[in-house]
């Protein structure tokens, strides 16, 4: 498997849309499926979210400050789905606003892979060498293996944090 850290954001882009797609074609009565579905939905993201967070970005960020705008408006697009996943974390997928939360985040966390595929990453991959993606790719997965997997988990990013600064 690559460690290019682009190839690998591409790589859970890839399992984040499909889930977004198995929560849409799972039709209007199907709470429990889609119950599982967003439970899958928020691990990918909560797991991703926290790889660019704490490696890709802050590493962009430092070594192409051209960049610094993008990283901060990613932080934010993160920050807004963030907020969505702790609520639909809480909530039952019975509950009346699940299905339009979850399209909302939906529609959030599409535009903002979207951009950063079609936008950022090229950016990236012109400003960055292949040794330096690779360096990033292997730092994100080896903080994979510990990153948190639900907004409940603050200690799991504790220890996921201090796994990769030690």
């Amino acid at each position: 498997m690559s460690t290019d850290a682009i190839v690998l954001l591409k790589a859970d882009h890839k399992e984040i849309r499909e889930q977004f797609r198995r929560f849409t074609a799972a039709g209007e009565n199907a709470a429990a499926a889609k119950g599982k579905i967003v439970d899958k939905i928020i691990e990918l993201l909560t797991v991703h979210t926290f790889i660019e967070n704490e490696v890709m970005y802050p590493e962009v960020r430092t070594l192409l400050p051209d960049l610094e705008d993008d990283v901060l408006e990613s932080y934010e697009e993160h920050h807004v789905a963030d907020v969505l996943v702790a609520e639909l974390a809480a909530m039952t997928p019975d509950a009346e606003r699940f299905d339009a939360k979850t399209t909302v985040l939906i529609e959030n966390v599409t535009h903002h892979m979207d951009e950063e595929e079609n936008d950022w990453f090229p950016k990236v991959r012109a400003g960055l060498g292949r040794k330096q993606l690779q360096d990033l790719g292997a730092k994100m997965l080896e903080l994979k293996k510990t990153a948190p997997t639900s907004p409940a988990q603050p200690s799991a990013l504790k220890k996921a944090i201090d796994a990769v600064i030690a």
